[in-house]
């Protein structure tokens, strides 16, 4: 990799590593901030909002909200529910 290509991937990284320190301080606030006046929904252990940190923290941004989403979307009335780590 020649100097311009190596600057690149630090950005990237750089930028990534950002990136997932932002969504995880909001689903931080989402948590104190939000989540204490709504009852109780979530179907599942550990619940949509951790699940949603584990997974960006394991696959990386895009992927881990990916994950996140279609576990968002699995939590409803119709599903059983219980212990769903991220994998």
């Amino acid at each position: 990799m020649d100097g311009h290509g190596k600057r690149t991937a630090r950005i990237a990284a750089r930028d990534e590593y950002l990136l997932k320190k932002i969504i995880i301080y909001f689903l931080d606030v989402y948590k104190v901030c939000i989540s204490p006046y709504i009852p109780t929904a979530c179907r599942f252990y550990p619940t949509c909002s951790t699940y949603m940190q584990e997974a960006i923290q394991k696959k990386g941004v895009f992927r881990g909200l990916a994950c996140g989403l279609k576990r968002i979307l699995r939590c409803n009335p119709f599903s059983p529910g219980g212990y769903d780590p991220v994998k």
